[in-house]
């Protein structure tokens, strides 16, 4: 028996079944962090985060292929912070970007721009990256997988407008930006409480959106979905990310299983009982994908390498 012929044996041996992949899967999508996951299904560290790159390639490329000729008429597209720690010499610990040292890499905020269908609820397109122009949003990449002209709402970040003109054209899009003001004490006087908002001013800056539809709570609304299913954008936990490409992954994983699996209470209101995912109210696909479907991709993607 030959080297590579042992290797091979060894590696089937250790691969997780189906099943447990599928447990590994489900823990994560329903908010658990790594070690929780360990726990739950007797799973090690590393299989589990080699299996999270694995999965988060796989359905950062089958929403690469499927999520194409979107007939949307309003998207809202939002940011979302989060951040990631690394260690100096096993010592020192960075992690949000005012304790980040010059020259440290792999740490620091990280940032989710999010474009989503404020009808269908699929959320169109995703870049984790700064808050910078450099990132670019996902707006050349949401471009691209619209169908047609919509109307666009964003907060009023002063990078959204040059992005937005370099993705659609100048005019090219119906767009708009929702500023909303807080005061400055939080709401019951307690540190972690949020603000309140006082008001909010609409502005037109390109195209004739419809001022009745500028609105970003679609899209807010959402974030909060991130945070309560993504253990590792949980506040004020050490779930954090501790690898931007694990980040990056995990990302990709939260997406596709709430566009194709997470039925979304409003749509199935909307079809009478029918449960409803964003993906299914968006003609992309006519039922609801299980985790197994999910997992189902690793397999289908080595059988066409092969």
């Amino acid at each position: 028996m030959t080297l590579l012929e042992r290797s091979s044996i060894l590696g089937a041996m250790n691969r997780l079944t189906a099943e447990r992949r599928t447990a590994v899967i489900q823990a994560l999508v329903e908010g658990n962090s790594i070690r929780a996951t360990c726990r739950m299904t007797g799973a090690a560290k590393g299989t589990v985060l080699t299996l999270l790159a694995e999965i988060g390639a796989a359905c950062a490329k089958l929403h690469d292929e499927r999520v194409r000729g979107i007939r949307a008429k309003r998207v809202q597209c939002d940011e979302l912070w989060s951040f990631c720690y690394a260690k100096e010499l096993w010592s020192f610990c960075y992690a949000k970007e005012r304790n980040v040292r010059e020259g440290m890499t792999g740490a620091g905020d990280l940032w989710t721009w999010v474009g989503l269908d404020a009808d269908s609820k699929l959320a169109i397109a995703w870049r984790v990256g700064d808050r910078g122009l450099d990132t670019a949003l996902p707006f050349k990449d949401l471009a691209s997988r619209l169908a047609n002209r919509v109307q666009l709402t964003t907060d009023g970040h002063h990078v959204y407008l040059l992005a937005v003109r370099d993705a659609f054209g100048w005019e090219g899009v119906d767009y708009s930006m929702l500023v909303k003001g807080y005061t400055a004490e939080r709401m019951g006087g307690a540190r972690y409480s949020p603000a309140r908002c006082i008001g909010a001013t609409r502005s037109p800056m390109m195209g004739k959106p419809d001022m009745a539809f500028i609105c970003t709570s679609h899209v807010e609304r959402q974030n909060l979905t991130v945070r309560m299913q993504m253990r590792r954008f949980t506040r004020l936990t050490n779930a954090f990310s501790k690898k931007a490409d694990n980040h990056i992954h995990a990302v990709a994983l939260h997406f596709v299983h709430y566009n194709f699996c997470r039925v979304h209470q409003t749509l199935t209101k909307k079809a009478k009982g029918i449960h409803r995912t964003p993906a299914m109210a968006a003609g992309l696909t006519d039922r609801v994908w299980t985790v197994s479907d999910i997992v189902a991709l690793l397999d289908s993607n080595v059988a066409k390498s092969n």
